[in-house]
C-alpha cells in the first residue's frame, strides 16, 4: 500500500467499523398507525375495571368475537394477549405490558418471519416517504387478531382518520384488466 492509499483505507476502515456498529444496536420501534378498534369497544376499563378470573373459560360476554375466535382455539383463549390487570393493554410472553399501537412485537413473537418481513417492507403496507418518515400498518389492519387468515380489507375511518380493518368474510377478487387485444373498438 502506498503512502496515497492509506488515507483512502482508513477512511473505508472506519465507515466499516461505524456500519457494523449500527447492525449492532437494536432495532428501534416503528410509528404505526392506531389499530382499527369496533366502535364502542375500546377503552375495555368501562367493564373491565379490575383483575378478573385467570381461568380458562367460555365468557358470557363479547359472542361475536368468541364465535369468530380461530387463532389456535384449542390452545388460547383472551388473557394469552390481553392484560388481565390492565385491560387496556395486551402483554408479552414475558409479562411485560404492551400499547395495542405497539401489538406487531406482540404477533412477532409466534410470526417472526412475517414480522422480520414486516419490518424490512416486504409484507404489509406503509404510507411515507421511501427515505424520510414512515407510518406502518399494524398487522390488525389486514389481519383479525382473532381469526388471523387474511380474509380482505375495508376501509374505514376511526377517530376522523382513514384506515383499514379486516374483513370478517372472504372478499371475491376483481377479475384480471382486460388485455388490449380483448378490447373492443
Amino acid at each position: 500500500m502506498t503512502a496515497s492509499q492509506r488515507p483512502l483505507a482508513t477512511t473505508w476502515l472506519v465507515a466499516a467499523l461505524a456500519a457494523g456498529a449500527a447492525a449492532a444496536d437494536p432495532p428501534q420501534l416503528v410509528e404505526a398507525k392506531a389499530p382499527p378498534f369496533s366502535e364502542g369497544i375500546f377503552p375495555c376499563k368501562q367493564c373491565h375495571d379490575g383483575p378478573g378470573d385467570r381461568t380458562r373459560r367460555s365468557l358470557g360476554f363479547h359472542e361475536e368475537i368468541q364465535a369468530a375466535f380461530d387463532h389456535d382455539a384449542e390452545h388460547r383463549w383472551c388473557l394469552d394477549c390481553h392484560d388481565n390487570a390492565d385491560r387496556d393493554v395486551l402483554h408479552l410472553s414475558n409479562g411485560d405490558p404492551l400499547p395495542f399501537t405497539e401489538s406487531y412485537r406482540l404477533c412477532g413473537q409466534c410470526h417472526g418471519d412475517k414480522y422480520r418481513d414486516w419490518r424490512a417492507g416486504v409484507h404489509g403496507k406503509r404510507v411515507g416517504r421511501w427515505d424520510g418518515e414512515k407510518t406502518y400498518f399494524l398487522c390488525v389492519n389486514c389481519h383479525n387478531p382473532h381469526s388471523p387468515r387474511f380474509k380482505g380489507v375495508v376501509e374505514i375511518e376511526v377517530g376522523g382518520v382513514k384506515t383499514t380493518a379486516p374483513t370478517s368474510e372472504n372478499l371475491k377478487p376483481e377479475p384480471r384488466p382486460r388485455r388490449p387485444g380483448e378490447m373492443r373498438r
